[in-house]
This record gives C-alpha cells, structure tokens and sequence, in this order.
C-alpha cells in the first residue's frame, strides 16, 4: 500500500493521522504542507481543496479527513484489520488556537486556512 500524507507539523488533525499509522504499523510518506510551499500547492491540486489534512492511499485521495475518518476507510475497504487498540493522542481532535497561531508566525508563505 502506498500512503502519502499532506500533514502540518504540529495539528490535532495532523497528529490523529499520525496516530492513526502508527496504530497499524503502517509505512507512510509524511509530507510537511507548511514549511514547504510546493508540498501544500500539491496536496491542493491533487484533493481540489485547501483544508488538511489530506491522505492519499493508492491514488485514492481523502481530503480533510480525520485520523478517525482515514482508519474508517482503512476497514472499510479491507486494508487493515479492525482494532481497538488505543492510541497515545485523539484522532478527531482540531488544532488548538495557540497551533493556528504559531502556524501563521512561522510561515507567511503558505495560506492553509
């Protein structure tokens, strides 16, 4: 299975997708769409939209999706094995205002909201 993930470096969201591979052990391109521009003009170009995060798992994009949402279609189509094992942070969780906030001062290149 190939996996890319358009993620920010530090998000609620980001975060649960994160948790949501390690959970089941799987290999995954992590892709920085705030320190690098050209990353999140990809993701935006291939899921039609801005919001993130966004996984992309065999060609087939998920856009703004939880970590919740991204292990639903993992079951769903059979990819990985139903767990109920917990992670160590919330997989539906939004950014923080201070997250938003440190996002917008470290990089005034990127336009994520």
């Amino acid at each position: 299975m190939k996996i890319k993930a358009y993620l920010k470096p530090t998000c609620g969201w980001s975060q649960g997708v994160r948790a949501i591979m390690n959970k089941h052990a799987l290999d995954f391109e992590d892709i920085d769409i705030i320190n690098k521009p050209e990353n999140y003009a990809e993701m935006v170009e291939k899921s039609g939209q801005p919001l993130s995060p966004c996984v992309e798992i065999d060609g087939v994009m998920l856009a703004d999706v939880s970590g919740d949402e991204v292990e639903e279609y993992l079951t769903k189509n059979q990819l990985v094995s139903s767990s109920n094992e917990e992670t160590d942070v919330p997989t539906n969780s939004a950014c923080t205002d201070e997250e938003h906030e440190k996002m917008r001062q470290d990089s005034k290149n990127v336009r994520f909201f």
